[in-house]
């Protein structure tokens, strides 16, 4: 015999002998029978199923079925009765607040939101020819400048710069705010 040939004879029947092995080892269901929910025994179901002609119909006792049985109490509760709905709670009295008295003065439209630059610093000619010009930035971090009298970013007026300050307004001349060095 061939070696090759010898080989797969060899896997054939070691294939053959694990397939016996696992088939042998697996689990099977249970022969055994559970019991019976009525009481009997495993055997007589067993007896039962073996009996020629199958599985017979079982015994049913008719007069144990007509048989006397305890009557049920005097009942309080009807299935069939409904209770009426309580009604819902008595909201409470909601608290109006009084007007309020009106002192005489009319209220104006509100003040303008403050300016929101930061006065970074300024740059001052030594000689003193050329006027101050002031560094202002956002809180984007974009960088203006101007002298006195200039608009900064379309909207706002610069009216004076001091050595530790500036003074801005609106263009309309509202919102008059002071500036400090220090960005506050």
């Amino acid at each position: 015999m061939a070696p090759e040939r010898r080989n797969q004879v060899i896997l054939l029947v070691a294939v053959a002998v694990v397939g016996v092995l696992t088939y042998r080892g697996w689990p099977h269901p249970s022969e055994a029978v559970a019991p019976a929910s009525n009481g009997k025994a495993a055997s007589e179901v067993q007896a039962a199923r073996d009996a020629p002609g199958g599985v017979q119909a079982p015994t049913v006792h008719l007069p144990e079925l007509e048989a006397e049985r305890p009557k049920p109490g005097a009942a309080v509760r009807n299935l069939f009765r409904f209770k009426v709905k309580p009604p819902p709670p008595v909201p409470a009295p909601i608290a109006v607040a009084p007007p309020k008295a009106t002192t005489g003065v009319p209220q104006g439209p509100p003040p303008p939101p403050p300016i929101p630059l930061k006065f970074i610093g300024f740059v001052a000619d030594p000689t003193g020819q050329s006027p101050k010009i002031a560094v202002l930035s956002d809180s984007a971090g974009h960088v203006f400048q101007g002298t006195e009298g200039n608009i900064i970013e379309g909207r706002y007026r610069i009216l004076r710069i001091g050595a530790e300050s500036i003074e801005m307004a609106y263009i309309d001349g509202t919102g008059r705010r002071t500036i400090r060095l220090t960005g506050g």
